[in-house]
């Protein structure tokens, strides 16, 4: 039987590149290479893609020859770039290991929608949905889901400090990870904090701090037939849990632990299961998504955050909870393949 022609994209301009290539080395140490011939498109900070060997130490300082994605859906692949002219490879499906700006915000997808190659993870629009923490939030609330308070602040708009109750979690609305995230404690902290966010977006979310347990369920299927991963709660010593931006996360964090199975009854653990689902239906994801909440202590979930194409490190909380719940990362590989191949047919 032929091997499937999977072409695996990596790096990318957001703030999450090393992320996204973290996490594209442990898909490519857990892909089987029985079923699939992987071609590795590197896509480096500055934004010029490469085919190279695997996302290795030192893919991106290589003489690798350039690559791009052909929207035309009757190359159905890639042209590689020569002086000579350019040869074709013909994918199968695609595998966008990105992660933030331009990579989970349904520019991607866009472009892997003109190409005609099915790819794993969720369409354009749902990506674009869950990008915009506010927009997400408008509707998990039409479907019924809790979610904090917010207010949105505009490149061009201000916000009066004194109608704010305090503390609130000030983000950019539409970035990854806790890049350019700041609590404020403080109606004269305000500004600076709107102003670290917008490094990152003009589109500033401000939301009500929710008292609750940090916690978080892995989504992997189309529509109505979803795997759920184990339940994970984020345990922390101090200050709040920011993802990805430790100095050397595969040693730990500084302040959280990542506790899977989460201690929590499992009365809430079935709870939040099924409230991550109702989310991934509500905003319409498909392939795979991580589902982040809070867990009150009455027993409410409060939705946080949806991650549309969540890590895949070695460190990273959606794998770990799929291994919890009996689906280690080569099944997973081949569940989210099969899901891209099924669910992209016209």
């Amino acid at each position: 039987m032929a091997k499937l022609k999977v072409g695996i994209i990596f790096g990318g301009r957001s703030e999450e590149h090393a992320v996204s290539v973290k996490s594209a080395r442990e898909v490519a140490r857990n892909l089987d290479l029985e079923k699939y011939e992987p071609f590795y498109i590197g896509i480096s900070k500055s934004g010029a893609w490469k085919l190279c060997a695997g996302p290795d130490a030192e893919w991106e300082n290589g003489d690798h020859p350039a690559v791009v994605l052909s929207p035309d859906s009757d190359v159905h692949g890639l042209l590689i770039l020569g002086q000579g002219g350019y040869g074709t490879v013909r994918l199968d499906v695609v595998l966008p290991v990105l992660h933030g700006t331009l990579g989970e915000d349904g520019a991607m997808q866009g472009l892997l929608e003109l190409s005609g190659i099915p790819y794993v993870g969720c369409d354009i629009q749902s990506s674009a949905l869950c990008m915009d923490k506010s927009l997400a939030y408008v509707v998990a609330r039409s479907a019924g889901i809790a979610t904090p308070d917010f207010w949105t602040v505009t490149a061009d708009d201000t916000i009066d400090p004194a109608r704010l109750t305090y503390p609130v979690f000030v983000k950019p609305a539409r970035s990854g990870s806790s890049f350019g995230v700041t609590k404020v404690s403080r109606a004269e902290e305000l500004p600076s904090a709107v102003e670290t966010a917008r490094q990152y977006d003009a589109k500033v979310l401000i939301e009500e701090a929710v008292v609750g347990s940090e916690i978080g369920c892995a989504i992997l299927g189309n529509e109505s037939d979803l795997i759920a991963g184990e339940v994970d709660r984020i345990a922390l010593s101090h200050g709040f849990f920011r993802i990805h931006q430790e100095d050397a996360p595969e040693t730990g964090s500084d302040n959280s632990t990542a506790i899977v199975p989460a201690d929590i009854p499992e009365e809430s653990r079935l709870f939040v299961r099924e409230t991550a689902k109702a989310v991934y239906r509500a905003l319409g994801c498909s392939g795979l998504a991580r589902v982040d909440m809070f867990l009150k202590e009455d027993g409410k979930v409060v939705l946080n955050e949806v991650n549309t194409f969540p890590g895949m490190t070695s460190y990273s909380r959606y794998p770990r909870m799929m291994a919890a719940a009996g689906l280690p990362l080569p099944a997973v590989i081949d569940r989210m393949v099969s899901l891209a191949l099924a669910g992209r047919i016209r």
